[in-house]
């Protein structure tokens, strides 16, 4: 039961806020008054915190060898392919930036939450479909917005589609196994929605120059939410890189210098023969042996031949002068 002589009476409280409207109690007399209060939205993430992007650029990175050696199989063409780094933006800003017609490819990333989205450029969709059909490798740029891809260009998109994906789950592996899956193609960016206006989506974008007959973007979009909620896994992943890098080296340097330490024993024969166990009992001492005498000596360690050398004197002590590595 609360303690009635911390309670104010009805009448005590009437009075306070009396006093308070008519101005004879001064309010707002508590610390810092005039600090103003700052509004925050929980339902609004903020992207500019909260998450380290560097592992997505490191697969990125893998991303791109994956991607270049894909195109060389299927189109029979090199491509040079470089990333423009990742950006965190609103999904409204983002989608606002693109020019119809444009491929537009909503992605399921199993295990990522929500849908993502792969963009292609229609000078790519061109210039792969003249590839594919024994073509030079030109881009076609009579596409009007109002005209939708025809089935045959359907077609080559779920090609460069299938290679992505295939690019896009091995650069993953090491972090995550994902598998994608393709959804609904449009080449109206206003028609198409992944997350909120207001929400964030995190951007890779790639181009993508066919050998210098044409150019465009590949942009991979990702839900800031899908990749927020592995942003452990992600940033444990870059730190077990790192020190694993960090380690390998030590590792190395040590065991180099163990190695510089260690002793070895250099044999050195200038020839050899062959014969019976019989003959070899019955040597003697003063018995001679002879042999064709080899164009080199060989120096040995451990029982490996090495190197082929010439043998001489140096102050008085016999030497061998290294020729060549051994064949054998």
């Amino acid at each position: 039961m609360a303690d009635s002589k911390n309670v104010l009476t009805p009448e005590e409280l009437e009075a306070l806020s009396s006093g308070i409207e008519d101005g004879s109690i001064e309010s707002d007399t508590g610390i810092n008054p005039d600090i103003e209060a700052i509004k925050h939205d929980l339902t609004n993430e903020d992207s500019s915190i909260g998450m380290n992007l560097t592992a997505v650029n490191l697969i990125n990175e893998r991303f791109i060898r994956y991607l270049k050696t894909g195109i060389l199989d299927v189109l029979r063409a090199s491509a040079k392919v470089t990333a423009e780094g990742v950006a965190v933006m609103k999904y409204e800003e983002y989608i606002s930036g693109l020019q119809a017609p444009i491929a537009l490819n909503t992605v399921k990333v199993t295990p990522l939450t929500g849908k993502s989205l792969v963009v292609i450029d229609p000078s790519i969709i061109f210039t792969a479909l003249d590839n594919f059909f024994g073509g030079p490798g030109k881009s076609m740029s009579d596409l009007v917005p109002t005209r939708p891809f025809t089935p045959t260009e359907v077609s080559i998109n779920k090609i460069m589609l299938d290679l992505l994906f295939g690019s896009l789950n091995q650069a993953w592996a090491p972090v995550l196994n994902i598998k994608c899956e393709g959804g609904d193609l449009s080449n109206n960016p206003s028609a198409v929605k992944i997350v909120q206006k207001e929400d964030s989506v995190v951007v890779s974008r790639f181009v993508i120059d066919f050998t210098s007959k044409s150019n465009g973007i590949i942009d991979v979009v990702y839900p800031y939410s899908a990749l927020k909620n592995i942003r452990e896994l992600l940033e444990s992943r870059v730190q077990a890189s790192s020190e694993t890098n960090s380690s390998k080296l030590s590792w190395t340097a040590d065991l180099m210098g163990a190695t510089m330490d260690a002793e070895v024993e250099i044999k050195v024969t200038l020839g050899q023969l062959k014969t019976s166990f019989k003959d070899f009992e019955n040597l003697a001492e003063g018995d001679i042996l002879f042999f064709k005498k080899p164009d080199h000596a060989t120096a040995s360690a451990a029982g490996m031949p090495l190197f082929l050398g010439d043998l001489g004197t140096m102050d008085s002590h016999m030497a061998i002068q290294f020729v060549k590595p051994s064949e054998s």
